[in-house]
């Protein structure tokens, strides 16, 4: 069933729905919380429009490297973002893809963020996605308090 082969994630983050929107669609503040704890990004290109591809790699603590590209779908800001997914091989050609769609939700003086990625090849795939996105997240609400007084 294809429903086992999907992640959703929904986060209610401490930050306003603009803010939020920025720190997905800028390298500079995508950069600085991408990736699972302890992962560092090395690299960042982002062309956020309908067609504009992006490109990033991250480091693990061990010092490998995981390139990732894709091309932006749909772009409504401050609401939406659909984008493809997919890691690269080792000769930069992109593997697996899936299809990625975040919304923004203002609510209150927060933003509930619903993240949904699919299909994977695979439940093992997606578990492994969960485990990384969640990470990834703290690190956005963690990155989020930091930029909340610089706006």
């Amino acid at each position: 069933m294809s429903e086992e082969r999907e992640l959703t994630i929904i986060r209610t983050l401490n930050a306003p729905r603009s803010l939020v929107f920025k720190v997905w669609t800028h390298p500079e503040h995508f950069s600085r919380w991408l990736g699972p704890q302890d992962f560092t990004t090395i690299a960042c290109q982002m062309n956020v429009c309908p067609g504009g591809m992006y490109r990033a790699c991250i480091r693990s603590p061990q010092g490998n490297d995981h390139w990732m590209q894709g091309v932006y779908r749909e772009v409504v800001e401050p609401e939406r973002l659909v984008f493809t997914f997919a890691w690269e091989d080792e000769n930069g050609q992109p593997k697996h893809e899936t299809l990625v769609t975040v919304t923004f939700t203002a609510r209150n003086h927060q933003t509930v963020m619903t993240f949904h990625q699919a299909i994977f090849e695979s439940t093992d795939s997606r578990n492994s996605h969960q485990s990384g996105w969640d990470e990834c997240f703290d690190r956005l609400q963690t990155y989020l308090q930091t930029q909340l007084f610089k706006t």
